[in-house]
This record gives C-alpha cells, structure tokens and sequence, in this order.
C-alpha cells in the first residue's frame, strides 16, 4: 500500500515540477513573449472593433455585420440608412 502511495505522490511531483518548467519557460523566452503579446493583441483588438468613434462602445450583439464581413455600429447602420444622397 505505501509502494502505490509513494508512486501517486512521486507522480503529482513530476506534474507540478513540469508545470513550472512551462511557466518559466513563457515568462522568460521569446516564444512566451511572443505569445504573450499576440494575446494581448487580440483582447485590444475585440475591444477596438465594439468601440465606435462617434456613438462609443456597443457590445458584440449589438453591432451590425455588413455583407462585406465588416461590422458597424448600429447608430450609424440606421444613419446611412436614412441618409438623403441628394449630391
């Protein structure tokens, strides 16, 4: 019984040795850098693209996706949809 004991304890060791093996080496390589930097890249990007310059922020739902992919606000959906075009 100790012998399955030990081997259970020696094996969570060898889990949490190698956990922080990982977290040292993205804390202090270029690969964890790297990747640390493109994660906050897309966080400040989700955030830009439900920030409209003249209306402020909306959520993801509230914004309205065009048939070009991109998505505006839908403040100014509503104010190109009723603009007059009279150039």
């Amino acid at each position: 019984m100790a012998a399955f004991l030990l081997d259970a304890l020696l094996f969570l060791l060898l889990l949490a040795l190698l956990a922080a093996v990982v977290q040292r080496l993205l804390a202090l390589t270029p690969l964890g850098l790297r990747w640390r930097q493109a994660r906050n890249r897309k966080r400040i990007e989700e955030r830009t693209t439900a920030m409209c310059p003249l209306h402020g922020g909306h959520t993801e739902d509230e914004l309205v996706r065009l048939p070009s992919g991109e998505t505006i606000c839908p403040q100014c959906y509503e104010e190109i949809r009723h603009a007059d075009f009279d150039l």
